[in-house]
């Protein structure tokens, strides 16, 4: 993480340059263990370019324990954001990001479009270093039927615009894992950046931002930068 934070510092003059946003509001989903506090760099960047972004408010993401059996205690928290401003963008980062995903699927009415940041959906999780560590947190079998039906449901194309960023040097999730290249609906987008971190990576800051400004016009691209 530290490597990231500096690097934002040597490339904060070429990020000011990113389009401007358009005040729209913007939901920061936290990966395994993480709070809100983990994102705050991004929303800090968010902020500053204009959009309307704060964390999701529910402590630290322990998957089923924090969000619901069913997700249903963060559906009501983007839908109650959906409420006063509009469907929401969510952008999530490692489990926040299939969090994201899912959410867009049983209230797409309150998504506006999903951004996943190193966000294992798209095939087994034992191909990640973190699936036991997983269970352990959420108290969740990846092998229960359960899981296995909403994994699914996760990797099936979503209901609105989709962007899965994703690094093939990750070296804690299996990169072909945080995209699937037939997905319709869903630009894949390449970055080298390492998981740790990868949400304060400059080369990510500057993805994301293009991405909401819809000046990231390619379906599959590739961004430049350090791991």
């Amino acid at each position: 993480m530290a490597i990231g934070v500096a690097s934002l510092a040597v490339a904060r003059r070429d990020l000011a340059t990113t389009p401007h946003g358009d005040g729209r509001a913007v939901m920061l989903l936290p990966g395994l263990f993480n709070s809100d506090r983990s994102n705050v760099f991004l929303r800090r960047y968010l902020r500053q370019i204009g959009y309307d972004a704060n964390g999701w408010g529910l402590g630290r993401n322990f998957g089923a324990r924090t969000i619901g059996a069913e997700g249903e205690i963060l559906f009501a928290a983007i839908e109650a954001t959906a409420a006063t401003a509009g469907p929401v963008t969510l952008i999530g980062v490692s489990l926040g990001g299939v969090m994201a995903r899912l959410a867009s699927h049983r209230i797409p009415g309150a998504v506006r479009e999903v951004i996943t940041i190193a966000s294992p959906y798209a095939g087994d999780p034992r191909a990640t270093n973190v699936w036991r560590i997983f269970e352990w947190l959420t108290g969740e079998r990846i092998d229960s039927d359960g899981v296995i039906a909403r994994r699914a449901e996760i990797a099936a194309p979503l209901p609105v615009p989709a962007t899965a960023i994703w690094s093939a040097s990750d070296g804690i999730v299996n990169g072909l894992i945080c995209h699937a290249p037939d997905e319709a609906g869903c630009r894949a987008i390449e970055v080298r950046a390492s998981h740790m971190g990868v949400q304060h990576r400059p080369q990510v800051l500057r993805a994301v931002a293009e991405v909401l400004a819809g000046t990231q016009d390619f379906r599959h691209s590739r961004e430049g930068g350090n791991p």
